[in-house]
């Protein structure tokens, strides 16, 4: 019988979880036994009692959980020392970050580790149950909103009192992939005018769809803007210089900018400049999501709330899924339940086939070394 380890997060401000009560009764239930360290779903509001009741054993320490483990579920990396407690030839399964946290690959493969990172999931029909960067990505964009609405110290609807109107707010999204949406759907319930904007020409029914109005050059290579597997392009500095004079009349109009674009494996693109901050009005928010990766907004710092001298608050917050941590802890549960499961055979037998294709595209370590193609060299 595999058993699969759970512990606690180590990183600093990550409250969520890789296992809730729910997907341990169901691990249990496909063959797997499963040890969680004491007080790692305490972040998220699970409890170690719930744990047990779902039929896990309840490890004293990290290294208590990890001796026995054919399997780590980790929410972020893990650390040093939970890497050094690995046990020869387990498997690591995470969202491991692996373009910017490349040394804890490394040491994960120094100790024998087979490593998965959940980010390098196909994007395809057969996936989609396991697609981490969805469920996470989902939650962020709503909670971003909730964010900007309580920094705004506005309303964000039109009310009508005796006493006067209070005019709608005015968001602005830029980025329209799954965290977009989801801001857009969340700032149009809130009763705000909702506009957004993206590279990918397909997001523009998605966009209208939902009530939101589209804002974008829709010149050739515009038309061309998306690859295969539905991210953005980097676009040419000539079409990024039409956008932002494009963007630039109508950021100076919005009263809450919320950005969410991002580019794997490179850092994420400048989309606000100093120059369109300084042209919002005072009071303006600006969330940036793509905070840690760079950042999409000039100004945004991972963790702050910068304001501008104009008086426009910026906020890099960091990990907004973290957050909703039951929630995201909940669906993130469930996309490494679905991915364990292809650790299977036909016969409910522990028999990973790495030949695969989700497997394959997610195995970033195994034998010494890492494997992926983009992380080599």
């Amino acid at each position: 019988m595999a058993v699969i380890a759970v512990t606690k997060e180590r990183r600093a401000g990550e409250t969520r979880v890789a296992a809730v009560p729910e997907t341990v009764k169901k691990l249990i239930a496909a063959g797997f036994a499963v040890t969680v360290e004491a007080g790692a779903g305490v972040a998220a509001s699970y409890p170690d009692a719930d744990y047990a009741t779902a039929g896990a054993t309840i490890a004293t320490t990290a290294k208590d959980a990890l001796a026995k483990a054919d399997i780590v579920f980790k929410v972020r990396a893990p650390e040093a020392d939970e890497i050094k407690a690995l046990k020869a030839g387990a498997i690591v399964v995470g969202m491991l970050n692996p373009y910017n946290e490349r040394p804890a690959l490394d040491a994960l493969a120094k100790q024998g580790a087979t490593a998965f990172s959940m980010e390098f999931v196909p994007r395809i029909t057969r996936a989609q149950v396991m697609d981490v960067l969805s469920s996470q990505a989902n939650l962020a964009g709503y909670r971003a909103v909730i964010e900007a609405a309580e920094a705004y110290g506005r309303a964000l609807p039109m009310m009508m009192t005796a006493a006067g109107t209070v005019a709608a707010a005015k968001v602005f999204v830029m980025g329209v992939g799954v965290a977009g949406l989801q801001a857009i759907a969340t700032a149009r319930r809130l009763g705000a005018v909702v506009t957004a904007t993206d590279v990918r020409p397909d997001t523009k029914e998605q966009v209208e769809s939902l009530g939101a109005k589209f804002i974008a050059v829709e010149d050739e290579e515009f038309k061309n803007a998306q690859t295969e597997g539905g991210y953005a392009k980097q676009m040419s500095p000539e079409y990024q210089a039409k956008q932002a004079e494009l963007v630039s009349g109508h950021i100076a109009k919005q009263d809450i900018v919320i950005t969410t674009a991002l580019i794997p494996g490179r850092p994420a693109p400048r989309l606000v400049s100093a120059a369109q901050v300084a042209a919002m009005k005072p009071g303006s928010v600006i969330v940036d999501l793509a905070v840690e990766q760079g950042g999409n907004v000039e100004g945004a710092k991972p963790g702050e709330v910068a304001v501008s001298t104009n008086g426009v608050k910026i906020m890099g917050v960091a990990n907004l899924p973290g957050r909703i941590a039951a929630d995201a802890s909940n669906l993130y549960a469930r996309n490494l339940f679905a991915f364990v499961g292809l650790f299977l055979d036909k016969e409910g037998q522990f028999a990973p086939n790495y030949d695969d294709e989700i497997l394959a595209a997610a195995l970033v370590a195994r034998g010494g070394a890492v494997v992926h193609p983009s992380l080599k060299g």
